[in-house]
């Protein structure tokens, strides 16, 4: 099947490439244009990006209205269904995510496959009625999938307000400034704060991964010490770990060229991968907390963001990337769950069940991905290993962090 995406968003190419990627290359053909040729061969799937400076055809007949997927905000939604009022177009409003988009162009090659193979058309107008039922069904769940989400993400931030302020109280009868106190209530005020802060956390993980899609939120990224990052951030879990009589242990190689990140977010991620491997070691247990250089190979992962389509090649497996594991003694996560733990609706079972891993990994592999690095897991009957990585930094990107934005910085630096 040849699918045209007629757009100039070179993010929305290389979304439905991702999203393609699950199909037998055999099956579909796509390419990008800002503009269809009327003398090319017509495409059996053309993706309209309706955001982007494109034309949009004038008319649509019977035929080619089932071939049209319209992409677009939902502010946009009122004028194309002016432009097109009797069409059962086919609409997918943005930010897109793969899923939704997979389900749309499964649909459509199923769709091609059908009229290539049976002669349906005496069944056309029963197929039709339903399938505007289900278009209009899909499009008014797309709302209210953003609904909930907007009203997620104001909740969340009404949520903070006041976890902030109980915070500060603490903070207040920590430092003794309304009065003494003894041991025994200092250190209830301790594991109180450290509770508050863990909430706080886990308010912004989900504000992130409810909005950080819709306002894609850019790593503010600075030159900064990874291994003061992650000794602040085994402070920040140690009140945990020295409930349970965890041993943390630390040990560190020095990065041979400079890192460039957000050092919040960074660590945030240090500190819900810490907290997942306190949550699971038992009482006694051992956490081993490691960094060195590390060669990634990552051309597969980032070969459709090279812009110019050349790819390079590393000839040499020289570090150009910094790592960090967090191995724990905890149980295993098991090996048909290991890929999904990261996911943003991966299911839990609570206890010692490490098949789903919440959304503290969720917004780990989040925040990472902004930083063009990589999260993973790998499991034995010893325990479980989390590691991540954080590319280095190019001399032109650490140009391009100087005098651009932190989006052309990344893209110097792959």
């Amino acid at each position: 099947m040849d699918i045209r995406l007629v757009s100039t968003d070179s993010q929305l190419y290389k979304l439905c490439r991702e999203t393609l990627a699950g199909f037998r290359s055999s099956d579909w053909t796509l390419d990008m244009k800002g503009a269809p040729d009327s003398g090319e061969l017509p495409a059996d799937l053309y993706i309209w990006d309706c955001d982007s400076d494109v034309e949009l055809p004038r008319e649509l007949d019977f035929e080619q209205e089932r071939k049209n997927l319209f992409v677009l905000p939902r502010k946009k939604l009122g004028a194309l269904r002016d432009r097109f009022p009797l069409a059962a177009v086919s609409i997918l409003l943005k930010p897109l995510n793969k899923a939704t988009l997979r389900t749309f162009v499964e649909h459509a090659a199923a769709r091609h496959a059908m009229n290539q193979a049976l002669d349906v058309q005496s069944l056309r107008a029963d197929r039709d009625e339903i399938l505007q039922c289900l278009l209009n069904a899909n499009l008014k769940l797309q709302e209210y999938d953003q609904d909930r989400t907007n009203f997620l993400a104001r909740a969340v931030h009404d949520f903070r307000a006041p976890l902030t302020a109980i915070d500060g109280y603490c903070g207040l009868l920590l430092g003794r400034q309304l009065g003494s106190l003894n041991q025994e209530q200092h250190e209830v005020l301790e594991r109180m704060q450290h509770s508050i802060k863990r909430l706080s956390r886990m308010a912004t993980a989900m504000f992130q991964l409810s909005v950080g899609r819709q306002i894609e939120k850019r790593p503010n990224l600075q030159k900064g010490d990874i291994e003061a990052c992650i000794d602040q951030a085994m402070h920040e879990i140690a009140p945990f770990s020295e409930a349970k009589h965890i041993q943390l242990t630390l040990q560190m190689m020095t990065s041979p060229q400079p890192l460039y990140f957000d050092r919040e977010q960074i660590e945030q991620v240090l500190i819900n991968l810490l907290d997942n491997a306190c949550k699971f070691t038992p009482k006694y247990g051992s956490i081993e907390v490691s960094g060195y250089p590390y060669f990634w190979e990552r051309r597969g992962r980032l070969a459709s963001s090279v812009t110019n389509g050349e790819r390079r090649i590393c000839k040499m497996q020289a570090p150009n990337s910094f790592r960090v594991d967090i191995r724990d003694s905890g149980p295993g996560v098991p090996m048909d769950h290991i890929e999904k733990i990261f996911e943003e609706y991966t299911s839990y079972s609570g206890g010692q069940d490490r098949s789903g891993g919440g959304l503290g990994l969720a917004i780990c592999k989040f925040i990472l991905n902004l930083h063009q690095g990589q999260v993973w897991a790998e499991s034995g009957p010893e325990g479980s290993t989390f590691s991540f990585v954080l590319p280095f930094a190019h001399q032109d990107a650490q140009l391009a962090l100087m005098t651009e934005s932190p989006r052309q910085a990344l893209q110097a630096g792959v």
